[in-house]
């Protein structure tokens, strides 16, 4: 049974703390930290959590270190893989941060807990609902033998989205989504015989036969094909499920997915519509924690699928 009373208790107070021109006189030049929790739950201390007033972005949680000094998450490492679902990692990864109260979607009613200090706050149980729900439809998905396609190219989802896609064997997007990556698929692939020809031609071969200025062109053309579509090269069929992060950004991923009956799961914040999306994940898609945790799940349940359908086959 998952104790669900230590989150009830440290979102208890729903009233917005009104501004005060004693505590803050130069307001219109500065936004201040408006949370900052430090209560100890479920045992231990989640940490300082800073939630910045910035527009059009959700908070992200930091963990001080023995020196005081706030640390940065290092991207480029692997985050160690949770087997479980603990409500506990989902708290200090910041999964329940939303957007400010003023920038909110009026559809995300019911995945809203309450408010603290214009923040508002996003309930946990509904998360853990999206992510049980998401990742059995994955794990069928991928039994099935079917493509899963992950899009996420907002810094923050960048690299936990090419990390996790690549250790799935899953297509990813996670720089740019081109226009027409679906809705016009065919010419994408014809873009890929392009990179193919590109990559065929050694440094030898562009030092011998091309002047300075083709060799430069030539390099810059293949460096930006391959990051663009280095992750759907081998998606030699429409996937059957999508898996986005922040549809609201990646809304043109969305309509495409929606003219071809793809069924889409997302990962949305308060200021994203969820009647767009047909697995809705809330939580916070701002904190690198929070998309890393969530998106570590979801690919473990493709993992598992994948296993299933080999065991079966043999």
């Amino acid at each position: 049974m998952v104790d669900w009373w230590p989150v009830v208790d440290l979102f208890a107070s729903r009233e917005a703390v009104p501004w005060s021109r004693t505590q803050f006189p130069d307001r219109r030049f500065r936004k201040p930290n408006v949370l900052r929790l430090v209560e100890p739950v479920f045992g231990g201390s989640i940490g300082v959590c800073h939630a910045t007033c910035e527009k059009g972005t959700s908070m992200s949680t930091e963990t001080p270190d023995d020196t005081g000094m706030e640390t940065t998450p290092d991207v480029s490492v692997a985050p160690q893989r949770k087997k479980t679902l603990n409500i506990q990692d989902l708290i200090e990864a910041g999964v329940h941060f939303g957007h400010r109260a003023a920038h909110w979607n009026p559809k995300m009613r019911p995945y809203v807990y309450g408010r603290r200090k214009l923040i508002h706050i996003i309930d946990v149980r509904e998360t853990v609902k999206g992510i049980l729900r998401a990742k059995k439809y994955l794990k069928q998905v991928a039994a099935q033998g079917s493509l899963i396609l992950f899009v996420g190219t907002k810094r923050q989802a960048s690299d936990p989205v090419l990390r996790e896609a690549e250790r799935c064997g899953m297509p990813y997007v996670s720089t740019r989504w081109l226009g027409g990556t679906l809705t016009n698929y065919y010419t994408i692939r014809n873009r890929l015989k392009r990179l193919e020809e590109l990559e065929a031609i050694t440094d030898e071969v562009l030092q011998s036969q091309y002047s300075k200025k083709m060799q430069s062109q030539v390099k810059r053309e293949r460096n930006k094909m391959f990051r663009n579509l280095n992750g759907i090269r081998h998606m030699n069929r429409f996937p059957e499920c999508m898996v986005i992060i922040d549809p609201k950004k990646e809304k043109n991923a969305v309509r495409e997915a929606k003219k071809h009956g793809i069924v889409t799961v997302a990962l949305i914040d308060t200021d994203s519509d969820p009647d767009e999306i047909d697995l809705p994940i809330p939580g916070n898609d701002d904190s690198i924690r929070s998309i890393e945790l969530i998106m570590s799940f979801l690919a473990d349940a493709v993992v598992e699928g994948k296993k299933e359908a080999g065991i079966e086959k043999e």
